[in-house]
């Protein structure tokens, strides 16, 4: 988590709500995940590093590029320029709208059980994540 620092983050959840443990569930609440395939984006601070990790196992997460972030504004009709959002952070405004809903990804997950180190889809993707945002959108 080291290298994410002060940089934004996307988060998708990609496993569903059967048999998460009640800590999980709560924090994923927080992090205002609450369905399969929402996607929120947070600045990288130490507390949402914790969050992220309590959950890896059931998020995908990596650093979001501008390009991403402008569709993920314009499929949702948010006012608000990529280019502000990627320096001054999440405003409250934007807060306010987050989840955003996405559909399941063309051509799917690779797999909702493994980790990206394994083949899968769960945990850090560093920029891959883009990819399956754009995928969603």
């Amino acid at each position: 988590m080291d290298s994410i620092d002060n940089k934004l983050i996307a988060i998708v959840r990609i496993r569903g709500r059967a048999g998460v443990m009640n800590k999980i569930a709560e924090t994923l609440e927080r992090l205002r995940l609450k369905r399969v395939n929402n996607c929120v984006v947070v600045k990288a601070t130490k507390s949402y590093a914790g969050m992220i990790k309590r959950c890896s196992n059931y998020i995908a997460y990596g650093e979001i590029d501008e390009q991403t972030l402008k569709n993920l504004l314009d499929k949702n009709s948010i006012k608000f320029e990529p280019n502000e959002v990627l320096k001054e952070g999440i405003s409250k405004e934007l807060r306010d709208t987050l989840p955003f809903k996405l559909h399941p990804p063309r051509h799917g997950y690779k797999s909702i059980k493994h980790g990206v180190n394994q083949g899968g889809s769960l945990g850090y993707m560093g920029p891959q994540i883009n990819e399956l945002i754009k995928r969603m959108i």
